[in-house]
């Protein structure tokens, strides 16, 4: 069929007179002229009259011809040697008409070249709205699953309380921590008094330091009574450097028991407290575990027992592996409370024995045993440039 177009396109009938114009020749069935186009070049195109059999003199050159009869249509070519891609012929004498999608994508691919930046700026859109519901999602989840947990975990503490729920019970553990809660408290009364020791120890020394200058201010203006009040001077600044190293054996005794009581048990006992949530945890979802067990063992109540059995799975390691770290920790923390005390409570004693009895000598050599550094006079007290 595109053979039969391409000759009609190449032979067409018009009517010609004699002086080559067109359209002025009336109307005669028997004379007619086909145009020849032999190749693609114009100049070797001519016209025959009279017919196919006509003579040859009939023939015209296509340049003495005026008007717009010919025209060149390169497109003509171009379709001969390389058809254009188009709807199916036996489609089309079939009367189906198929959807022009090559130049609808075509249409689309000549919008985005023109407009470049529209479709970059649209998927950053829409990657950043699906970001952002992804996070809604997300915390929604989260608080759901919150929501559930503490539901669960308030009903088994309210069980437990009024003794209708039963609770794991670890005893040898259990009888561990209220130890060490005993101890804690036990502890804390010794820092608590330790530190006001330290506070009316400090100011008696800050007495005798007062006192010694008094005492050497007289000697120098009552000549009469020079030599007291210079023995006086003398003693109340031996004691007063006495007490200054006490004082710096009791604040080494007190930052090591403050250590030991507010840093060491107090880590243990957060642990502690994660090991008793999951302790909670792990019955709430024990219970909840039985209550469906005894149920129904329809389809939709097999698929939620599967879920609770896999959430009490998830919550019972939990509270096997806190239940190893505090057996762990508290195992630690005896050693290191042993340690801790031996040394503390012997510079304790062995300072306060040296400077009540006097002996000057065993007290430096007491705080040189624990490697008790003393402060230098007025060290706590801000520099000028700090009151400024």
């Amino acid at each position: 069929m595109a053979d039969s177009i391409m000759s009609k396109a190449a032979t067409m009938e018009i009517p010609i007179n004699s002086n080559g114009d067109t359209g002025t020749l009336p109307e005669d069935d028997s004379l007619e002229q086909q145009v020849m186009v032999s190749g693609p070049n114009l100049n070797e195109t001519s016209i025959v009259s009279g017919g196919y059999g006509g003579p040859a003199g009939g023939i015209i050159p296509t340049s003495s011809i005026k008007g717009p009869a010919i025209r060149f249509n390169p497109e003509y070519l171009d379709r001969r040697q390389a058809p254009a891609a188009g709807p199916d012929i036996r489609m089309k004498s079939r009367g189906v008409s198929l959807p022009k999608s090559q130049s609808a994508a075509s249409r689309l691919a000549q919008h985005t070249d023109q407009h470049p930046g529209s479709t970059s700026n649209h998927s950053a859109v829409n990657s950043t709205e699906e970001v952002s519901r992804g996070v809604a999602v997300e915390k929604l989840e989260g608080v759901k699953k919150w929501g559930i947990n503490t539901y669960k975990c308030t009903k088994q503490m309210f069980s437990e309380r009024f003794g209708r729920g039963s609770r794991t019970v670890d005893l040898e553990l259990e009888a561990q921590i209220d130890v060490l809660r005993d101890t804690k408290i036990k502890y804390e009364n010794i820092l608590r008094l330790a530190t006001a020791l330290t506070m009316h120890f400090q100011s008696m020394v800050q007495t005798q330091q007062a006192l010694g200058d008094t005492f050497t201010d007289l000697s120098q203006k009552s000549p009469e009574l020079q030599d007291e009040f210079g023995y006086n001077a003398e003693t109340q600044k031996l004691l007063c450097k006495n007490g200054e190293a006490l004082l710096g054996a009791i604040n080494f005794f007190v930052s090591g028991i403050n250590t030991l009581v507010n840093k060491t048990m107090e880590d243990t006992l957060m642990t502690i407290k994660l090991y008793e949530n999951a302790r909670l945890e792990f019955d709430a979802y024990r219970s909840d575990l039985e209550e469906m067990s005894l149920g129904q063992r329809d389809a939709a109540a097999m698929v939620r027992i599967e879920m609770a059995q896999q959430d009490y799975q998830v919550h019972r390691e939990k509270y096997e592996r806190l239940r190893s770290d505090v057996t762990i920790k508290l195992k630690f923390l005896e050693e290191n409370k042993v340690k801790v005390m031996h040394k503390q409570l012997l510079l304790f004693h062995n300072a306060i024995s040296a400077y009540f009895a006097g002996n000057q000598q065993q007290l430096e050599q007491t705080l040189i045993q624990f490697n008790v550094k003393l402060k230098p006079p007025g060290s706590d007290k801000p520099s000028w440039l700090e009151e400024q």
